[in-house]
């Protein structure tokens, strides 16, 4: 098996098509991005929309537990402790630069992109996973953005794609909320779910099947061949919890301030909402502040403007105090118990929160040219 962090591949069908295939691989890490991996697979991405053999593109994770578990934030708290401020900002917002600059690209590709959500898909890997043509969930499938247990907030456009969904959407950011693939399937962040066994049949039919290298008809034809094979072998897939709470989720989510929608979500008896409850009380009261403020500014925004403030507040916000600490918590010393700095809702200062908003960086916005 290659060593290479993503690897490369191609199937060659029949009538000179070329599918692409791209591994996230280091399962060692549940295929965590760093900036070597962001940097290869955007460039991959390039070079592959611009060759006329290459009529679509799987994107999928090495191993059998993730598809991809977000970005290495072991690396970026080495940065926020280890370097001076000014190095720091310029490190954080290359990374971050790209990672979203290859979302973007995702969210726009000419050609169809499969992503084979199987297993772990958190984070930086639920960026990816949004932003396909065509995106698939199994069985093994586990969604969430669980950034407010280490001081951040849902990022890699999730201001925007969470943001389509209202208050099931603040919700899900609020709570880090655990989805399966029925749960996908009802919010609209997944397409299909197929067996997650179905991936040797999946891409022996991408190789056997004649594309028209048009991008209209190829999508189309790649929707039915999915559904074919879903027809074929039915996934066995859990009940959706969230489809269960909609109705509540709602109407906790739809309160008109943050201090509202606590109290809300305080006062339920349901067990399921109860474990929402307890994720929105440990998470870092700085980064219930500051998802609340993003649902409030960008929820409106286009793709690329959520991005471009999404840069701002990840370069920021890995330099507070709440970051270092709650990676430490979470994944380091694995103790749990994050000492949030400050510790409660209350004590949150609104200033604090604004100030994440604005550019850290000298000079024109890195994502000047997204559209």
């Amino acid at each position: 098996m290659s060593t290479q962090p993503v690897h490369f591949s191609r199937l060659h069908g029949g009538n000179g098509h070329t599918v692409a295939l791209a591994r996230l691989n280091t399962p060692a890490t549940l295929n965590a991005l760093t900036l070597e991996m962001v940097e290869a697979l955007d460039a991959q991405l390039v070079a592959w929309a611009a060759d006329p053999e290459v009529a679509l593109v799987v994107l999928h994770g090495a191993g059998a537990r993730a598809f991809c578990a977000g970005g290495d934030v072991h690396a970026m708290r080495d940065v926020a402790l280890g370097q001076a401020r000014d190095e720091a900002v310029a490190i954080l917002t290359r990374f971050f630069a790209a990672e979203y600059r290859l979302d973007h690209r995702i969210h726009r590709y000419p050609k169809p992109i499969l992503a084979w959500g199987d297993g772990i898909v958190m984070g930086g890997g639920l960026g990816l996973l949004a932003g396909a043509s065509h995106r698939v969930v199994t069985e093994n499938s586990r969604l969430a953005m669980p950034e407010i247990n280490i001081g951040l907030y849902p990022d890699v456009g999730a201001s925007h794609f969470l943001g389509r969904l209202d208050a099931l959407g603040r919700f899900l950011a609020l709570t880090a909320a655990t989805l399966n693939a029925a749960d996908a399937l009802h919010c609209r962040l997944a397409d299909i779910a197929l067996e997650s066994d179905a991936f040797p049949a999946l891409l022996e039919r991408l190789a056997a099947t004649r594309w028209r290298h048009d991008a209209q008809d190829d999508r189309a034809r790649l929707t039915a061949l999915l559904s074919g094979l879903a027809a074929e072998a039915p996934p066995t897939l859990a009940p959706s919890p969230v489809a269960a709470h909609r109705t509540a989720i709602e109407t906790i989510a739809s309160r008109s301030t943050l201090a509202e929608f606590a109290a809300a979500l305080d006062v339920t008896q349901d067990d399921w909402l109860a474990s929402a409850r307890e994720q929105f009380a440990a998470g870092s009261p700085s980064s219930r502040a500051l998802i609340w403020e993003i649902g409030e500014r960008l929820k409106d925004a286009s793709l690329a403007e959520a991005l471009r403030a999404e840069l701002a507040l990840s370069v920021n916000t890995c330099l507070s105090p709440d970051f270092a600490e709650g990676v430490r918590a979470q994944l380091v010393d694995k103790d749990k118990q994050p000492r949030w700095q400050p510790a409660t809702l209350a004590e949150v200062d609104p200033a604090d929160i604004a100030a994440r908003f604005d550019a850290p960086w000298r000079g024109p916005h890195p994502l000047a040219e997204l559209d």
